[in-house]
């Protein structure tokens, strides 16, 4: 079975926005949406790029209302934000790193070591795989998170630098 050259995410149709979820997420149990909490899950879905709690803090610190974002709230909102189903964690290398999976469609992983970059692909011929694998065991699939580890081209030529938080 042939590879197809596209491996791009496609789209995902939501009914609500990310504010909107999170929102319904907290007052299903209980609690309020703080403007602390307003202002990370708004910073947070107005980025797609891949983040650890730190980068998160940082950027936060370069907006108005950064610096009333704590550490300790930052860490339980992004937890919650988790547990509501808009972030992915993935613990890469030892760090929790966060992604979008509110509105984005099932994508996979390249992670180079060397320069701890992540890559995004989808492929359709992998889903297939993953569906026949489940239906030989009769196991119904509903998803799946594949990670493939290695090093990118510029890491292998040498090319490339650690990055500042790879060397703490």
């Amino acid at each position: 079975m042939p590879l197809t050259s596209d491996f791009s995410l496609g789209k995902v149709d939501v009914a609500m926005t990310p504010r909107e979820r999170f929102e319904e997420f907290l007052q299903t149990r209980g609690k309020r949406i703080t403007r602390q909490r307003r202002m990370i899950v708004e910073h947070v879905c107005s980025h797609h790029e891949h983040f650890d709690a730190e980068q998160l803090l940082e950027g936060l610190r370069k907006t108005p209302d950064g610096a009333t974002a704590s550490r300790p709230t930052v860490y339980r909102t992004l937890a919650e934000l988790v547990d509501a189903g808009l972030l992915r964690k993935m613990v890469l290398g030892g760090r929790a790193v966060y992604e979008h999976d509110y509105g984005y469609p099932q994508h996979d992983h390249l992670h180079c070591s060397g320069c701890q970059s992540l890559i995004e692909f989808s492929s359709d011929e992998l889903v297939r795989i993953r569906d026949a694998v489940a239906s030989r065991h009769q196991f119904r699939a509903q998803g799946h998170r594949l990670i493939i580890t290695g090093l990118c081209a510029a890491c292998r030529s040498g090319r490339s630098k650690p990055r500042v938080q790879d060397r703490i």
